[in-house]
């Protein structure tokens, strides 16, 4: 089996990919800051439903003081940021994309840990 056909190596690739398309996209927004009718825009965000509904990830209480998990089903607040316009039209906002930009940065820096750490466990594999 090659590597590139490994789900996990795979969604993190993809993943990193996203995120630099994405970090593309909010420095852009930052660059066009001051230009007149410029909208401030995103990438949507992944989905990787397809390939986690062949895996189970369903957690076993074994002691009855565990706490119970919490259903796949549960819907979690979003912050739905409603950004002003100003006067001349733009929508940017350089709080909320630095924001974006740290968030999006320390989610990549976690992404290629994540694909450092899986290859040194395959390559350990390897070895053995």
């Amino acid at each position: 089996m090659p590597i590139t056909d490994i789900p996990i190596l795979n969604m993190l690739r993809q993943r990193m990919q996203w995120q630099q398309a994405r970090q593309e996209v909010l420095a852009e927004n930052v660059a066009n800051a001051d230009t007149p009718n410029y909208q401030a825009k995103d990438l949507a965000p992944l989905d990787f439903s397809r390939q986690l509904s062949s895996v189970s990830l369903a957690l076993d209480r074994t002691d009855p003081g565990h706490i119970a998990a919490v259903s796949s089903d549960a819907q979690f607040a979003s912050k739905n940021a409603g950004y002003e316009i100003r006067p001349r039209g733009n929508s940017v906002s350089h709080e909320d994309e630095m924001m974006n930009v740290a968030t999006n940065q320390m989610d990549y820096e976690a992404a290629t840990e994540m694909y450092t750490h899986s290859l040194s466990l395959l390559k350990l594999a390897v070895k053995e």
